[in-house]
């Protein structure tokens, strides 16, 4: 049976009692380098005017998630920043809130050790807001999600623990946990990273991977993460935490329900300049994978105080010059001044100026493109003035020892960096 959710449902669903939401946002994303190198994964700008975090924040409101913790640690202050300028919606009076919580040292002079000891140097928290339940999240992945239906399916099946999972393709199933569930979706054998991941018995070309996302009865998760901090580990929930309770505890798979409403499930790690640049390629076709408009389900972030994009010069017969954006994405306060963009993705204040070209690009906040630029395949990072009639991504030898360079092809050019006319 088919329904369709009211806008208002989304922008006002019931609150989740019980339920303490802990998002994790400390790693490094040295993969995603030099994107990281001045903020955290989680912060870095995505799809014109969003931030990566924004997506698993937005999946929390629109779920009735009202008591949410960023655990940060790695350059954490752009993020912080973010959530502090963008998150401020709720009333403490109700007792809802979110805040960012930094390594507090009160167990250790540690760093977070792992995914589980992030969360355990942090129990503090937990025993102060006394939540019935502990969802564990990730803020680095693009996808809509219904956690309030996560944690329905944890209550239907007396679970203890509940794991987000995916059918993922084999030949890609390695980068993940990967389980083996009964006929009741019980967890029955969990495999992490393996070299040669188990098929699903339904389909031999895919597995069950795990996204990340874990559901727990605050009673189990404390008794696991205690005893884990005694032992010589990982200290990690897909390593350590969740092997451990398969035979002990009631561990199910929930089988991830896409709020996207395609045909095929949306989840992406943009953990790399690659699928990053593809993850934000996906957002500019005439059917994007990943829809961005959908008002059932909306995306929220800060948003700057910017004028309107403007398109100038159309003297495309008489000179030349057409400032033209074609299947792409332009945020406020961009100027195409001559220019022409097509299949890119624009932050806020950009400007693409005479007779410049830029293709299947992402160009972040205040860059200038200059006169008679050509711009292919790049990603260029806040604050970067390109000189006239500069060329990347034509010839990537030369782009390779001036900027990185990924396998694909792509060029990435960091924040703030000048370049030489």
């Amino acid at each position: 049976m088919s329904f369709a959710i009211s806008r208002r449902s989304c922008y006002n669903p019931s609150p989740v009692k019980n339920l303490l939401t802990m998002i994790l946002s400390g790693g490094r994303g040295e993969r995603l380098h030099p994107l990281t190198a001045d903020r955290a994964k989680p912060a870095v700008p995505f799809g014109g005017k969003y931030r990566i975090i924004d997506f698993t924040l937005s999946n929390c409101i629109n779920s009735g998630l009202r008591n949410i913790i960023v655990l940060i640690q790695y350059k954490s202050h752009s993020l912080d920043r973010h959530i502090r300028r963008g998150w401020n919606v709720f009333n403490p009076e109700v007792g809802e809130y979110i805040f960012s919580l930094p390594p507090q040292q009160r167990i250790s002079q540690d760093w977070y050790k792992g995914t589980a000891d992030a969360v355990y140097q942090n129990w503090f928290i937990v025993e102060d807001k006394q939540p019935e339940f502990v969802l564990i999240l990730a803020g680095d992945h693009i996808y809509k999600m219904n956690y309030k239906e996560m944690h329905s399916f944890l209550q239907q099946t007396q679970a203890d623990v509940v794991v987000g999972a995916i059918e993922y393709a084999l030949t890609e199933a390695s980068n993940f946990g990967v389980m083996t569930v009964d006929g009741n979706s019980r967890i029955t054998r969990w495999d992490e990273k393996p070299a040669n991941p188990t098929p699903m018995p339904s389909d031999p070309t895919r597995a069950l991977c795990s996204m990340g996302i874990y559901l727990f009865r605050t009673s189990i998760l404390q008794d696991h993460l205690f005893a884990d901090a005694e032992r010589d580990t990982s200290h990690d929930f897909g390593k350590d935490i969740i092997p451990s309770m398969i035979g002990d505890r009631r561990v199910f798979a929930y089988n991830f329900r896409d709020e996207n409403r395609k045909a095929v499930k949306y989840w992406r790690d943009v953990g790399t300049l690659d699928a990053y640049w593809e993850a934000n390629m996906d957002l500019v076709a005439v059917d994007p994978l990943f829809n961005l408009y959908d008002q059932n389900w909306p995306i929220r972030t800060y948003q700057g105080q910017f004028p309107p994009a403007k398109f100038v010069f159309a003297e495309e017969f008489a000179g030349g010059r057409l400032g033209v954006a074609l299947d792409s994405i332009v945020s406020s306060g961009c100027i195409i001044s001559g220019g022409r963009v097509q299949n890119s993705v624009l932050s806020a204040g950009v400007r693409v100026n005479d007779r410049a070209e830029v293709v299947q690009s992402i160009i972040m906040e205040n860059v200038v493109i200059d006169d008679h630029c050509r711009i292919r395949r790049a990603i260029i990072d806040k604050g970067v003035t390109i000189p006239p009639k500069t060329e990347i991504g034509y010839d990537l030898e030369a782009d390779r020892k001036r900027f990185t360079v990924t396998d694909s092809g792509i060029v990435v050019i960091s924040k703030g960096e000048k370049l030489n006319a």
